[in-house]
């Protein structure tokens, strides 16, 4: 039997009990949410293993997926690994320019779209390469209208029926491969977003997966059999990439979310207790209920406030640190929960909620304590692609808000001379593909793996994220200035949807804004200000100082040498497309630099 526990873990689930929901999906707003069994989710990825063989793959090749989450993406991974098939997967939003970058230096033989939105970058590389690519196999092809040329791509079912027509020999020799499979075999080729230059190819082995496997199953024992976990973040994220591996190897059913624009519909219809998170969801949940608080009574606003003092004295002042409340603190809390909290909780769409692992960015403290203090355990954590996603996360008690947890059991950290977080353990990549220069410079001398990441260690152990080292900028002056924390704070506010920090060698801060169009648009009606043309809107001397007003509320206790002293209103978000933001809507600075630099420019000459 193989070492790899990808590769058996759901054959070991499906034995244990066939029947048991591994996954379930609903391909359309409107549809209905089908279950698989666990059982059946094996011989789909052993059909997908036979026909990925017949294919002419051969082992250690790659293949490519670019979709839309769907359980198609387990199946396909699943069914490489038995082949011993590495997998590139690529966002779905990418651009031509990153799907070429990608395709080519990851020298992906087939590659996986998953609709009619990805089959143009998939037809166009192929019309390109013609020799580099095999196969285009389109989960769902509804509405796709193949070109009159395209010899290469096949639907789904096509893929299904190759795999079912498998001889003996065939499947034979899939066997045989899944029997040769050793624990350094890439399982995953991920590409990092690039906030620098050019993506580089993350390799990350069956040892890798494996080790994150028993880390995690040591750390998180809150869960429960009964759990089920949305797949809401891009599968092609490493975060959700490896939280799918460990809900199957845990055997706790997926409900997967195609489309990310209607998981507030999803979430409800789902009812999920677990799911990863970025902090930009949970921004958006924090704003809505400030709203909605702004909105009630006296009376109703003067019971929320008591609610909440109850909930952080309960769940910050006695659960954190693993204590037991007194029983009239409990009891009131309990009070409040049946009227107050376990409202908000099902309004959201979360009525059991275990814990949601959240990372990517920072999430404020201020967010952070309202969210535990009503019952929904945000579990921050910390990691990267090259670290198969966590290095640190909450403890379930013991940790402390404005932190990113302490590391994972058997994960090494330690801080630099020059301030960067460094880690090593069996979760960290063997190295970049094809890339001994980057190499070179991403490990020290002892292994150790250079973050990126500014931070330091508290006595406690827990670690305290600064900024990306190549984020921290200093201003004319000679301040340094970490705007990843400005820009988290922003996201607290209602009117702002997104921000991007400048400052770097100027004599003060400033800040790109984009405001939340809708609730802008609702300020200035009441207001009486033309909403018709949004350029306009924004340019009224009214609108500056509303949003002007709102960035000085979120930063009221900053040095001032910190604060954000003038802005500039965008009329559209930051382009995934013009490369102003990585996929995973981390701001590419130099680029949106260049981009908006007489924007920028004009709030350090006018008056």
């Amino acid at each position: 039997m193989t070492a790899n526990r990808l590769i058996t873990t759901i054959e070991r689930r499906a034995q244990e009990s066939p029947e048991h929901e591994a996954y379930r999906f609903c391909w359309r707003k409107e549809g209905e949410w089908l279950s698989t069994g666990r059982q059946d989710f094996v011989t789909q990825t052993h059909t997908a293993a036979n026909a990925l063989l017949r294919l002419g793959l051969l082992e250690k090749d790659t293949i490519a997926i670019c979709s839309p989450n769907t359980p198609q993406i387990l199946i396909t991974e699943f069914g490489a690994f038995r082949n011993r098939l590495a997998v590139i997967p690529l966002y779905s939003s990418s651009s031509q320019q990153q799907f070429d970058f990608i395709m080519t230096d990851g020298g992906a033989k087939v590659v996986f779209i998953g609709d009619k939105h990805q089959y143009p970058l998939a037809y166009s590389y192929w019309k390109r390469h013609p020799e580099a690519l095999r196969c285009i196999v389109i989960f769902k092809n509804d509405g796709i209208r193949l070109e009159s040329d395209d010899t290469v791509s096949i639907c789904w079912d096509d893929f299904v029926r190759l795999g079912m027509e498998a001889g003996e020999s065939e499947r034979t020799e899939v066997e045989a491969r899944t029997a040769r499979a050793l624990p350094d075999d890439m399982a995953t080729l991920i590409y990092t977003s690039g906030t620098t230059g050019e993506p580089k190819g993350v390799c990350i082995t069956h040892a890798n997966y494996d080790a994150a496997m028993r880390m995690h199953e040591e750390l998180l024992t809150a869960i429960r059999p009964s759990d089920i976990s949305m797949a809401f973040l891009p599968m092609s994220h490493i975060l959700e990439k490896a939280w799918c591996f460990f809900c199957l190897y845990r055997g706790i059913p997926i409900a997967v979310n195609y489309d990310p624009r209607v998981i507030q519909d999803t979430i409800k219809e789902v009812e999920p207790n677990l799911m990863c998170c970025v902090p930009r969801f949970w921004e958006k949940v924090y704003a809505g209920v400030r709203e909605k608080i702004a909105s009630m009574s006296a009376l109703q606003r003067m019971m929320v406030r008591r609610a909440l003092k109850i909930g952080e004295r309960r769940n910050i002042g006695y659960v954190r640190l693993g204590a037991r409340p007194p029983r009239l603190l409990e009891a009131e809390y309990r009070f409040w929960d049946v009227r107050i909290f376990s409202r908000l909780k099902k309004a959201i769409g979360i009525p059991d909620p275990n814990f949601f692992p959240t990372a990517g960015a920072p999430l404020s403290d201020r967010i952070c304590e309202f969210l535990r203090s009503v019952g929904i355990d945000v579990v921050i954590g910390y990691g990267l692609s090259e670290t198969t996603a966590t290095v640190s996360c909450f403890p379930a008690a013991g940790y402390e808000i404005g932190t990113i947890g302490r590391p994972l059991p058997g994960i090494d950290v330690r801080i630099s001379d020059e301030g960067e977080i460094l880690v090593k353990g069996p979760t960290v990549t063997p190295g970049y593909y094809n890339n001994p220069e980057a190499n070179t410079a991403a490990f020290t001398a002892d292994g150790f793996f250079r973050t990126g990441d500014a931070g330091y260690l508290t006595p406690t152990g827990d670690i305290v994220l600064t900024e990306r080292v190549k984020d921290l900028f200093k201003t004319s002056n000679g301040k340094y200035i970490a705007p990843q924390m400005l820009e988290s704070r922003m996201a607290e506010n209602k009117y702002i949807d997104e921000v991007a920090v400048i400052g770097d060698r100027r004599k003060y801060v400033t800040a790109l804004v984009v405001p939340n169009i809708s609730q802008l648009r609702s300020w200035c009606s009441r207001q009486g200000i033309d909403t018709s043309d949004t350029e306009t809107m924004l340019r009224d001397s009214r609108v500056y100082d509303h949003m002007m007003a709102q960035v000085g509320e979120v930063q009221s206790d900053l040095a001032e040498y910190e604060k954000i002293k003038k802005i500039y209103l965008l009329p559209h978000h930051f382009s995934i497309m013009h490369g102003e933001v990585t996929n995973t809507m981390k701001v590419r600075r130099p680029i949106v630099a260049r981009r908006y630099a007489a924007e920028i420019e004009s709030m350090y000459t006018e008056n």
